[in-house]
């Protein structure tokens, strides 16, 4: 159920995003969703992929720091409101995020929202309770 999601630091200068995807390319190892954020100073590229393991020792190899994070996917409507109404629940049992981001993919009207809190547990638990439809992790690495 859980998504394992690569975490990347990289310095926040020109060119600094295009090694690390270069060598997950070489490794054959595919994205399925990234975000990125940054500082001043640094940056943190944020990858779910096809094979996590991989993704990070090579990587790892390159020397990259990069650290396994446990993030869950779940199903949203593609439609205006469909992330309001999976908000609007989080919000509404306290539950602290820290960070999220989307993707389209090929069920119709669906869309997968990528989500990580300082009580992952507990909002499966609260997501689950509310009829929200928790993605598996082997389905988003098979995207």
């Amino acid at each position: 159920m859980k998504i394992k999601q690569l975490s990347i630091f990289l310095q926040n200068k020109m060119g600094s995003l295009s090694k690390p995807l270069e060598i997950l390319s070489e490794a054959k190892v595919n994205i399925r969703a990234m975000c990125m954020a940054d500082t001043s100073e640094f940056g943190i590229l944020r990858l779910v992929v096809d094979n996590p393991i991989k993704g990070k020792e090579a990587l790892e190899e390159n020397n990259f720091l990069v650290k396994i994070t446990d993030i869950i996917g779940v199903e949203m409507d593609d439609t205006p409101g469909g992330l309001t109404s999976v908000l609007k629940i989080i919000k509404e049992n306290d539950i602290d995020l820290e960070y999220l981001y989307a993707f389209s993919h090929e069920k119709v009207e669906k869309a997968i929202l990528l989500l990580h809190a300082d009580n992952i547990d507990k909002l499966i638990r609260v997501l689950e309770k509310n009829n929200i439809v928790i993605v598996p992790s082997k389905e988003v690495y098979e995207l």
